[in-house]
């Protein structure tokens, strides 16, 4: 692991700006990993390792500038449920273990630096500080994973019966016989206009 001044440098690049997310996503990733007993996530250990994120916010990208885990290498899964939390996945051991920011922390942010403003300010100078017990709670998790969700899977391409797009990592729905994309399916995030 690095020095947390290198991963700060590191996070501000790829977000471009350093912020009390990205302070609390990288608390968060060297926890997680720390709880798996992961020491070299961008090296060694670099195919051991998928992480799920729960929100798409500056704690994610600090979390990737940690563990390596992209969403171009797969090893990077996004659910969107809006909470500020993470579930690291040791391939290798077959272990998870899920870490969720506690809300309290912003309060307790507040009490230990009630003089710092902005409150950006604040709460990353205690999320610098503050003990991983005050800042997280984790859960030790069961992730089943199919062999179409691992980094490197290489499947067959199916067509779509309705648009015909490719659709990769069988990621169709089959209905009436027919193959179906998610968006043909009724799963779409976008309207045709």
């Amino acid at each position: 692991m690095r020095p947390f001044s290198e991963y700060e440098a590191l996070a501000a690049e790829a977000h471009g700006h350093l912020c009390a997310g990205q302070i609390l996503g990288l608390r968060m990733a060297l926890h997680g990993l720390s709880l798996l007993e992961i020491t070299d996530p961008r090296g060694a250990d670099r195919k051991r390792l998928v992480t799920f994120v729960e929100i798409d916010r500056c704690v994610t990208d600090a979390i990737s500038v940690v563990t390596g885990c992209r969403l171009g290498k797969r090893a990077l899964k996004f659910r969107d449920f809006g909470k500020v939390a993470a579930t690291f996945i040791d391939l290798r051991d077959n272990r998870a273990v899920r870490v969720a920011a506690l809300e309290s922390s912003k309060d307790l942010a507040r009490v230990l630096y009630p003089h710092v403003e902005p409150r950006n300010q604040q709460q990353m100078q205690a999320y610098r500080e503050m003990p991983v017990a005050d800042l997280f709670s984790h859960q030790w998790v069961e992730v089943v994973l199919g062999p179409e969700d691992f980094p490197g899977y290489k499947g067959p391409k199916r067509t779509c019966t309705q648009c015909a797009e490719g659709i990769n990592f069988e990621r169709f729905v089959e209905r009436d016989g027919q193959l179906l994309c998610r968006a043909c399916a009724g799963e779409s995030y976008y309207k045709v206009l």
